[in-house]
């Protein structure tokens, strides 16, 4: 990539990694009182590591690469320095209209984040700062008319960015005087690396530059080569440790049919108290483990790349205030790596092997003696491909709050897209558990209704994540149910896994994109004008399998194991939203459909006899 400054490359002194004094306090940092009051609204008591080391850089003009951890504060870290300088500008010359700071960031939702906090931290700040985030999915009509007004901070993934950019013949871009990338070591590998290109090429000389990173990747490396001019280097360690150091981490081997009776058992059983992030390997998965865990009457809600963003972000925020515990979610960006070099080691070694004699095939021999054309396959179906937004990530970036545990029903393909998902929990001081599936090579396509194409590498990602935790000196450990108690379980299972067939599955994703698109379209037009007319709209409504079971949602008592009916009893009282969750497994005999039939027919219902002799009540006749 092409340097953007043309000074030579000279080597920063990483910062002093010392520990944050706990007096240390952001009135300290020679911040504007309006922003004070701001942090003193967020309850933000002392600024962390990568605040109380970046700030005072900032403010004195460096450009800043930091490494720090997701959850560490990077995102205050640079907005406040930013929001600083904008005061000052305005200050003398209040006048002045222009575009100062420009927010790069991978992913939609994160966008979102970054000017939700904006406005938080300036809040105290009147009308004096304006930020707009323009990589919302409305029209670019609108964003234009918003930037036309010159706004002080603009928020965008870079393809967005550079849009607006060509529309407005560089106007936007003309005049910024701080550049911000943050998640700095995702935004190459999701494709960005020409728009930056471009957008670097409009940008002027001499202006600030944060980069944000939770890695210090060679994506980072180009970044700052591209952008920077002789940055401070951070490299962040806190007491609490990396991603994933409050986690514990265990692995279950298991068949493929039995993730699903150990989701029913550990949820229907309140084995895992909290909230949830459940990782599935594709949008089907969702869905067809969303309409499983329905049938047993636990809700739970998806989020995916095929649903708006609108209702994304807004499913984040709902989980943020409790109002849902269990999101099954997609990884479709995940953060390859190590298993790309793996697969580059292993070529060379077989090649190197003289002992390997090529496998002598008659294929071709057969091909050329046979004219018959009925050896030709026939050509496949092409499907449909789905349009999806490449503009979406959960595993990095999203503030997930209190998430208790993290569960792999489907293991990702590399050891750090495993890290970043375990980092959605543990987060600020707090612990959390991890919990994978593994699915035994022995095994794979052992249950063809239950298996995904990805569970046959699971022992070789497990050794590798194995590997790469306990160079952070962390261990995952194995963990082993009761199958003896679990498999009085498997019967209820197999009903739920019939009901929910291909047609069950397709029919339901449809519903939901459709219920949400409708959602999403009343979240922008009013909901996000009138935030006080929003009554909770949830995202975890029933989707219906193919055939209904009530009683698989009641636990039978000679089905619990003696350490569990406690928990079952004590928690299937309400469902969180006032409702009962109970539902007999006997019959009602109040049939109010035979009722109201034999009522418009002019014949009298017959009450139940009750606890009297059918005997004693029988009239007869005489002849």
């Amino acid at each position: 990539m092409k340097r953007k400054h043309g000074e030579e490359d000279q080597t920063a002194a990483p910062a002093d990694e010392s520990v944050v004094d706990l007096d240390a306090s952001f009135s300290n940092l020679g911040l504007d009182a309006r922003l004070l009051q701001g942090i003193a609204k967020l309850n933000f008591a002392h600024p962390t590591l990568v605040q109380a080391k970046a700030i005072p850089l900032a403010l004195e003009g460096k450009d800043i690469l930091a490494r720090a951890k997701t959850g560490s504060g990077k995102t205050a870290a640079y907005l406040l320095p930013i929001l600083q300088a904008i005061l000052k500008r305005k200050e003398t010359s209040p006048n002045e209209r222009l575009t100062s700071a420009l927010i790069l960031v991978p992913t939609r939702e994160l966008a979102e984040q970054v000017h939700r906090a904006t406005e938080r931290l300036a809040a105290y700040c009147g009308k004096t700062i304006r930020a707009v985030n323009v990589a919302q999915n409305v029209s670019e009509q609108v964003q234009q008319s918003l930037l036309a007004e010159h706004p002080d901070i603009v928020i965008a993934t870079p393809s967005r960015a550079l849009v607006h950019n060509n529309l407005s013949a560089h106007t936007l871009t003309s005049k910024v005087t701080h550049l911000v990338i943050d998640e700095a070591d995702l935004v190459l590998s999701y494709g960005y690396e020409d728009d930056l290109q471009a957008v670097s090429k409009t940008l002027p000389k001499g202006l600030q530059t944060f980069l944000m990173s939770a890695t210090l990747t060679t994506e980072v490396e180009t970044l700052k080569t591209l952008f920077c001019r002789n940055p401070a280097i951070l490299r962040l360690e806190e007491d609490a440790e990396e991603d994933g150091g409050g986690v514990s981490q265990f692995c279950v081997k298991c068949g493929e049919d039995e993730k699903f009776l150990l989701v029913y058992v550990i949820f229907k059983l309140k084995l895992v108290k909290g909230k949830c992030i459940i990782f599935v390997g594709d949008i089907d998965r969702c869905y067809r483990l969303k309409l499983f865990l329905e049938q047993f009457g636990i809700r739970s809600c998806v989020l995916n790349s095929e649903l708006p963003v609108n209702s994304r972000i807004h499913i984040v925020d709902e989980f943020n205030k409790n109002v849902y515990e269990i999101i099954i979610a997609t990884d479709e960006n995940e953060v390859l790596g190590d298993e790309e070099e793996d697969e580059a080691e292993a070529e060379p070694k077989a090649e190197s092997n003289p002992s390997k004699e090529p496998p002598t095939t008659t294929t071709t021999t057969t091909t050329k003696t046979d004219p018959t054309p009925a050896t030709k396959k026939p050509p496949k179906k092409k499907r449909k491909k789905v349009r999806r937004d490449k503009e979406y990530g959960v595993s990095r970036g999203i503030d997930f709050q209190n998430v208790a545990c993290v569960l792999n029903f489907d293991l990702p393909t590399s050891s750090k897209s495993y890290t970043h998902r375990i980092g959605r929990t543990a987060r600020a001081g707090k612990t959390g558990m991890a919990l994978s599936f593994v699915i035994p090579e022995a095994l794979f396509r052992a249950h063809k209704p239950t298996s995904h194409p990805s569970c046959e590498r699971d022992e070789k990602v497990l050794a590798k994540i194995t590997r790469h935790q306990r160079k952070r000196g962390k261990e995952v450990r194995p963990y082993t149910f009761d199958m003896k108690q679990v498999e009085a379980f498997r019967y209820r299972m197999d009903d739920a896994l019939r009901a929910v067939t291909r047609v069950a599955v397709r029919e339901a994703r449809t519903r939901e994109i459709r219920q949400e698109l409708l959602a999403s379209e009343k979240l922008k037009r009013h909901f996000e004008e009138n935030p006080a007319d929003l009554v909770h709209l949830r995202h975890d409504g029933e989707l219906r399998p193919a055939k209904v079971q009530p009683h698989l949602k009641h636990v039978p008592d000679y089905l619990l194991p003696a350490a569990g009916k406690a928990a079952i009893s004590a928690s299937s009282a309400l469902d969180g939203t006032g409702r009962g969750t109970f539902v007999s497994i006997r019959k009602s005999s109040d049939n109010r459909i035979r009722k109201a039939r034999m009522k418009k027919a002019g014949k009298s219902v017959r009450k139940s006899a009750g606890g009297r002799d059918p005997l004693k009540m029988f009239k007869g006749g005489r002849k």
